[in-house]
């Protein structure tokens, strides 16, 4: 089984296209996909965590 892919902050910033204050602004508000703080302090969000917060969003036309 192959390991989920672990994202940095800026990776999915430029994959949803949104500006880095709006998406610091949603992970404040606890309204971002849930993060890794890895024991060196940087931030990673898995891919899978990533498209479950994404589809979770998708509106019915």
């Amino acid at each position: 089984m192959a390991r989920d892919q672990m994202l940095t902050i800026p990776e999915v910033i430029a994959e949803i296209g949104v500006p880095r204050a709006t998406f610091y602004r949603w992970r404040q508000c606890k309204k971002g996909p849930k993060a890794i703080k890895l024991p060196n302090g940087s931030v990673r969000i898995r891919r899978s965590e990533l498209t479950r917060w994404l589809d979770m969003r998708e509106e019915t036309a």
